[in-house]
């Protein structure tokens, strides 16, 4: 099974992927960590996030390698793990111009459908999470899911997250990321048409997971 998962910034994903692909024993890719990372490599590299033609110019240049393991998911640049540094807010209020440039994402999704060929390969499935995975990058995917949640909500667990209390200006800054993803010409954040859409907004994580893995086990079903 190829399962792919798109949503807002807040809206779960993460942490839905990471329990679904571990209670379902399948592989699990970040995405988003992949544009982090390529961010993050450029911000060390001295590239001004705003110029597009340096980052288009550099964003072949890092070796980027994410880990699939749920229960341990690992993502290095040029062999440096930087799981928390790609979480800083400098590369946060930086991602989302990089990730807009065209040459970041042919680079990037490349990657992230050798991974899910590799998966195939294997006889193994894999859950993908992003923001253009159901309508770009996997559009074959035998499972789409779009996570949706109430923008409070969203903002609450973020700030829950980042160890914030100030979820106005959490909530202020999601919006801005989003609009920003939703707007942009290449790829931008949309739900896919065939997308089984869950609003998590009443839901536990753990509900979540669960109902997640029930569309993917209805699925299984189907295929064979």
């Amino acid at each position: 099974m190829i399962v792919a998962v798109d949503g807002p910034a807040g809206s779960g994903k993460s942490s839905v992927c990471r329990g679904t692909a571990a209670t379902l024993g399948l592989s699990y890719l970040d995405t988003g960590a992949m544009y982090r990372a390529l961010t993050y490599a450029a911000l060390e590299a001295g590239i001004d996030p705003t110029d597009s033609s340096a980052v288009a110019d550099f964003a072949d240049t890092p070796v980027i390698i994410s880990g699939t393991d749920p229960n341990a998911p690992s993502i290095t640049v040029n062999g440096l793990d930087v799981s928390e540094s790609i979480r800083s807010e400098r590369v946060t209020s930086s991602v989302s111009p990089i990730s807009a440039i065209p040459a970041v994402r042919e680079r990037l999704v490349a990657l992230q459908r050798q991974h899910v060929a590799q998966a195939r390969e294997l006889g193994l499935g894999i859950v993908v999470e992003g923001r253009d995975i159901g309508s770009v990058v996997l559009p074959d995917a035998d499972l789409k899911v779009y996570l949706i949640a109430d923008p409070a909500v969203r903002a609450a667990r973020r700030a829950a997250e980042t160890g914030t209390e100030a979820v106005a200006a959490t909530e202020a800054a999601l919006k801005a990321r989003d609009d920003f993803d939703s707007m942009r010409t290449t790829s931008p954040l949309i739900q896919a048409d065939d997308a089984v859409v869950v609003d998590t907004t009443e839901m536990t994580l753990q509900q979540v997971i669960d109902h997640v893995c029930d569309l993917v086990n209805e699925r299984r079903e189907i295929h064979v």
